[in-house]
């Protein structure tokens, strides 16, 4: 099994638990939070900004001396209603309590200094686009993109309808050479409708030195260190992936890569 592949853990609230240690790199965190009605998790950030984004369900949240009462609206990310989400800084407790069988994705950065404080985001906070045309149309959900307030943090959610492709054509941002590429680490939630289907996700370097391809389930993770990162979802299936990055700076400069950008003249 590929070791960018990280699969959903079957014991314990968190599934997924990706740190800057065990993925070997400096800043991305990510976890999936499931909790069943009535039960709580409760944390402090610590050394990181956080962004928990309510995949489904509804939960109320405390963040310092704030609570944000029974939030949420979606059961589903398949729902297509937009998501709820918090903002935690740095050094700050917090607590869930599930209202509902809940599902929550801890989007984490660490290397900050905690300049800003708590929020909620809200769905009328997230901006909605598609982007692509024809089988590589997919709808992106910003929730934490270009100038909202965070220090490193960039948080997205994307919908790709069966039979498209996603990240597409492929691209990268791997190198710190602003304005034309930024440099940041990445990581894809995916969930897949229904959930016995699989995606597929290709992470590849111009030299080849890392080429792999995966098959990606339901609940499991992709880490993107470097290289290009498209995602294909087979027809009859739909795909969902929460995106985390962060990096050097706060800005996505990404590069296509040359040997697939002609598409883009096909889309205009």
């Amino acid at each position: 099994m590929s070791k960018l592949l990280i699969r959903k853990k079957k014991n314990g609230p968190l599934t997924i638990d990706v740190t800057p240690d065990n993925a070997n790199w400096q800043y991305v965190g990510f976890k999936s939070l499931c909790l069943e009605t009535g039960e709580d998790f409760v944390n402090n950030s610590k050394d990181e900004e956080i962004c928990l984004v309510l995949i489904s369900g509804l939960a109320n949240i405390g963040a310092g001396d704030t609570i944000f009462s029974n939030i949420g609206e979606r059961m589903s990310p398949f729902e297509h209603k937009l998501p709820y989400a918090v903002y935690l800084p740095p050094d700050t407790p917090y607590r869930i309590d599930a209202l509902t069988s809940l599902e929550i994705g801890i989007c984490s950065s660490c290397n900050v200094k905690g300049i800003f404080p708590v929020r909620l985001i809200k769905p009328e906070d997230v901006i909605t686009t598609g982007r692509g045309k024809g089988a590589n149309f997919r709808q992106i959900n910003n929730i934490m993109m270009g100038e909202t307030k965070a220090e490193r943090l960039l948080v997205t959610e994307v919908l790709t309808p069966g039979g498209n492709w996603s990240s597409y054509p492929p691209h990268k941002h791997d190198q710190d050479r602003l304005p034309l590429e930024s440099y940041l680490e990445e990581t894809y939630y995916h969930h897949v409708s229904p959930p016995q289907g699989f995606v597929m996700q290709r992470v590849y370097t111009d030299n080849r030195s890392l080429d792999e391809t995966m098959s990606v389930g339901d609940g499991e993770c992709v880490l993107v260190p470097e290289g290009y990162h498209p995602v294909g979802v087979p027809y009859g299936y739909e795909s969902y992936y929460l995106n985390t990055m962060a990096g050097h700076k706060r800005e996505w400069k990404f590069h296509n890569d040359p040997d697939h950008e002609w598409i883009l003249n096909k889309e205009k």
